[in-house]
């Protein structure tokens, strides 16, 4: 097949994933907006928030890992044009959601005393601590505002979610600003301020998309009169059996990367705090692979809604192809400014902070060459198990990214980190290595199956 089948596809791919992508940005953007913010204190404040968003991250994988079986379902159902299928994976879906969400925000609670036996250091804890009852919370909106992103995905309709998080997003710059430095009369918060921006554009932002879809005629037979009294177990159980794999491939990366925070931490409060400028502006860049992933999972859902499995893997090599175009680009990027980002997290007139800053930069730039590398295993992962989750194949998946991160990547990661002159280095790159080989197992798994379909 010639380049060009796949490559007249790019206009549709973006447009397609452009509105997730931006959502997905807004959605990394409220954190990188807090470091940026609370890193112009000190760098003790951002490595508390470093370590307080390290458990927040692995309970939003969950949240946001389980959401995403309402999206192949939605497109399915979408794609055979049956409505009454699609409101019922939305209404069951939001349920489940909120319900879990309400689980997380009490897991966090229950699992806060952890920090103290992680070997943090001693300030960071104390400041993490009251970060994370606050922002904790803002989980229960979060996972529920998933719900309604997920369902609109799954329809095509990518752009609402966009708008959502973008307002959120200028809500919370202005709290930020307000309650951080103590502005308009507000007292001078700290994190503490970071934290209630965080909870309060959440909120908007989930009140935003509900009122905003159920204003448009497309989605108001899926989202009026929901009767929750009636459940049916087999819907259920469908989601359940999509989602609770879906959160475990997603717990399984965040959690490797959490695993880096706190493996930083041990190396001390300047390695943790360079771990967090790292990581921050890597995960922007892997939202753009995360709103292809959801590109390929809603044209894989409807390929197969239409039992037209040739053409669903023309579709997904397409977004592929994309992939691997877009993130040579951000390699090439963080190579040329590795020295550069770093200054954006930092105050330099800090002159009693001026060592540690400068420390901290260090250990950020050398980082960012190692996060250049893997912007090509990354974006290929996500994008190729966003195109599994579409064909509903979760359970193998979850196996090799198991393997990738944890058999592969975290004991790499634990002993060059830790056990080396590699350091912080050396924790990079384990994760460079989990991921991968996640890319070239689920890329196998991806043509094993494609080709499976063909032949039945």
């Amino acid at each position: 097949m010639k380049i060009t089948a796949y490559t007249k596809e790019f206009r549709y791919n973006l447009k397609l994933a452009y509105p997730v992508i931006l959502g997905m940005v807004g959605h990394t953007m409220v954190g990188l907006i807090d470091d940026i913010m609370v890193g112009k204190i000190g760098t003790t404040e951002l490595a508390a928030v470093s370590l307080g968003n390290s458990f927040l991250f692995i309970a939003m994988s969950l949240g946001i890992g389980f959401s995403t079986a309402i999206t192949p379902l939605v497109a399915e159902a979408d794609g055979e044009g049956n409505v009454v299928k699609g409101k019922a994976a939305f209404k069951h879906g939001l349920l489940l959601c909120t319900f879990l969400g309400v689980v997380l925000f009490a897991l966090m609670l229950f699992l806060k005393p952890l920090m103290y036996h992680m070997k943090q250091p001693e300030d960071v804890v104390a400041l993490a601590i009251p970060y994370l009852e606050i922002v904790a919370f803002s989980l229960i909106p979060m996972v529920m505002f998933q719900a309604f992103k997920q369902f609109s995905d799954g329809l095509s309709q990518t752009k609402y979610a966009m708008w959502a998080t973008l307002i959120a997003n200028v809500i919370n710059i202005a709290l930020n600003y307000i309650l951080i430095y103590g502005k308009l009369g507000f007292p001078e918060l700290g994190i503490i301020g970071a934290a209630i921006g965080t909870l309060i554009s959440r909120i908007v932002m989930l009140v935003f998309i509900w009122l905003l879809l159920r204003s448009k005629k497309k989605f108001q037979p899926y989202v009026t009169n929901l009767n929750f009294a009636v459940i049916k177990k087999t819907v259920v159980k469908k989601i359940v059996s999509l989602g609770v794999p879906s959160a475990m491939q997603m717990f399984f990366e965040v959690a490797i990367f959490t695993a880096g925070i706190w493996l930083s931490g041990v190396l001390g409060s300047n390695a943790q705090a360079a771990n967090q400028i790292a990581l921050k502006l890597s995960s922007l860049t892997f939202m753009v692979g995360m709103g292809l992933s959801v590109a390929a999972m809603i044209r894989v859902g409807n390929q197969k809604g239409l039992q037209n499995f040739k053409e669903l893997r023309r579709v997904a090599f397409s977004i592929f192809l994309l992939t691997i175009f877009i993130e040579i680009i951000f390699a090439a990027i963080f190579v040329m400014c590795h020295n550069i980002f770093p200054d954006l997290f930092v105050n330099y007139n800090n002159l009693a902070d001026l060592g540690n800053t400068v420390e901290v930069v260090k250990i950020a730039s050398s980082l960012l060459l190692i996060a250049a590398v893997f912007q090509i295993s990354d974006g290929i992962q996500v994008v190729v198990l966003g195109a599994l989750r579409g064909v509903q194949d979760v359970k193998i998946p979850t196996l090799l990214i198991f393997i990738s991160y944890w058999v592969v990547g975290f004991p790499m990661s634990y002993c060059l980190g830790l056990h080396t002159e590699f350091k912080s280095s050396g924790v990079w790159f384990g994760l460079l290595a989990g991921l991968s080989v996640a890319a070239i197992l689920l890329f196998i798994r991806f043509n094993y199956i494609t080709k499976k379909l063909i032949k039945t």
